[in-house]
């Protein structure tokens, strides 16, 4: 503590260390020395290393004194612990209030009129700033749009701001995601937010972030393997207009559909974690909607073709008697009674091949890119047994309705050879291998043989994983579909 009297004192104190201070720093009279320590919460700074490796871009916003937002980002893993001189990284690392003032835009929010000055320089502080310090209440409502106008390249980053005062309650409003403190959080910033902490604790944040990853991954892996089974159930219709015998009812359409497809996608809710979930780039909402093109390519354009071209082998060369009706040409007008009962076995030979199918695609989208079976990595398994029994359902109601006489009647199957019965085990194996393959060389991508992520007192600044198949594989990476190397 020191003390030194200032005869004419300016109306407003201001500034937040010498180099912006409005009154003279020099000449004190010491008065004595104390200290006061209030230490992160244990536990945070691992949080903020999963929480970056995840992909997720960790800001101090405070109202204390740069040196000690220095001091403690760099202690919870936000700034590295020795900042390399020049360039914008240095530069923007900790931003003051004193640095904002001039920045704010002109109306409530900013626009796409801004000075061009500003939005230059609010682009490379959304890139670079880790710390803001010293900030007023506006401030945070600032900074939070400003990420939503300039983050992730222009596109706006999806934003969550926590806080526990009165003042934070704009911050927390302006947010995607506002999370208050429920411990020593006011009734105000409670009000404000979206998601109030029980334990005031940031790790929990991560579970969260995690936790809804899952979620997010859980459904659209269920859309994956729904929309596998429409081109196999769809390519009959095409195959009738080239002279092929029918292969598939529309009650057996609705048997897949509703009898198994519904319920085996429901209990992907279950679903556990791939061991890798957390180090994968999040998915932003506006560039990457829930249904994108990968997922449509991966379901119409990958294991649905895999699934149409063994259901199709099974219809031909499984089902007897198939290849030589088709060969004899005859119109549907024409079959004899023992014809029919050909062609209806074909179409059940279909329906069961199908089946397995489903259930080979079903095993395949639990994960994306982790082995389920320990192909050259850690097996993921088969931990869901919601879905395991789903698959013993799915293949009981098969039997059941091939051989059931009453079901027979309804869906139009009949009884099959047990060599009918177990050659279409073979387009199971042959889908699961297929995509134990293209999940071997996805690894192969973005895999350097080392531990990825990000170490404590990096501060958050990852090494880009480098997609060696680019170099190995040539065209054979764009098996890669979803996990792409983390940006720096």
């Amino acid at each position: 503590i020191a003390r030194r009297e200032i005869t004419s004192p300016p109306a407003k104190f201001e500034g937040s260390g010498p180099q912006d201070c409005n009154f003279p720093l020099k000449d004190f009279e010491f008065v004595g020395l104390y200290g006061i320590e209030d230490p992160p919460k244990e536990g945070v700074d691992d949080a903020v290393i999963k929480a970056t490796n995840a992909g997720v871009k960790v800001v101090m916003v405070t109202g204390d004194h740069p040196d000690t937002a220095r001091a403690i980002a760099k202690r919870i893993n936000i700034l590295p612990r020795n900042i390399p001189g020049g360039g914008d990284a240095a530069e923007f690392s900790v931003i003051t209030g004193m640095q904002l003032d001039s920045r704010v835009p002109k109306s409530d929010n900013f626009t796409d009129n801004e000075p061009p000055e500003n939005v230059a320089w609010w682009k490379k502080a959304v890139t670079h700033a880790r710390v803001f310090a010293r900030v007023s209440p506006i401030h945070k409502q600032v900074i939070v749009q400003a990420y939503q106008k300039y983050g992730y390249g222009g596109i706006g980053d999806v934003c969550a701001m926590t806080g526990d005062g009165v003042n934070d309650a704009p911050a927390l409003k302006q947010a995607e995601v506002g999370v208050a403190m429920g411990i020593r959080g006011t009734e105000v910033a409670k009000d404000a937010a979206d998601i109030v902490l029980q334990d005031d604790n940031f790790a929990s944040i991560v579970d969260g972030i995690e936790q809804g990853r899952l979620s997010s991954e859980n459904l659209q892996k269920s859309i994956m393997y729904t929309l596998c089974s429409k081109i196999p159930q769809v390519a009959p219709t095409f195959g009738e207009l080239f002279g092929l015998p029918q292969a598939l009812t529309v009650a057996q359409v609705l048997l897949i559909d509703i009898g198994t497809d519904i319920w085996t996608a429901i209990a992907y809710a279950l679903q556990t974690a791939e061991s890798k979930l957390m180090e994968r780039r999040p998915r932003h909402p506006v560039k990457e909607k829930l249904v994108n093109g990968k997922v449509l390519l991966y379901s119409y354009g990958y294991i649905g073709q895999l699934q149409m071209l063994c259901c199709w082998a099974a219809f031909f060369y499984a089902a007897p008697g198939i290849l030589s009706l088709y060969r004899s040409g005859k119109s549907p007008n024409d079959y004899s009674k023992e014809d029919e009962l050909t062609d209806t076995q074909g179409m059940s030979v279909y329906y069961w091949t199908l089946v397995l199918g489903q259930i080979a695609a079903a095993i395949s989208t639990t994960t994306k890119m982790q082995s389920v079976f320990g192909c050259c990595g850690v097996p993921y398994g088969l931990p869901n047994t919601t879905l395991n029994y789903m698959f013993i359902g799915e293949v009981v109601l098969g039997i059941v309705a091939i051989y059931f006489g009453p079901m027979q009647v309804w869906f139009d199957t009949a009884s099959l050879p047990l060599s009918s019965i177990l050659l279409p085990i073979a387009a199971f194996v042959f889908i699961c291998l297929v995509e134990e393959i293209r999940k071997l060389i996805c690894r192969m991508c973005f895999d350097d043989g080392q531990s990825s992520g990000v170490e404590a007192g990096s501060g958050g600044r990852n090494k880009p994983k480098v997609p060696v198949a680019a170099l190995k594989l040539g065209p054979w990476s764009c098996f890669c579909l979803w996990d792409k190397p983390q940006a720096s």
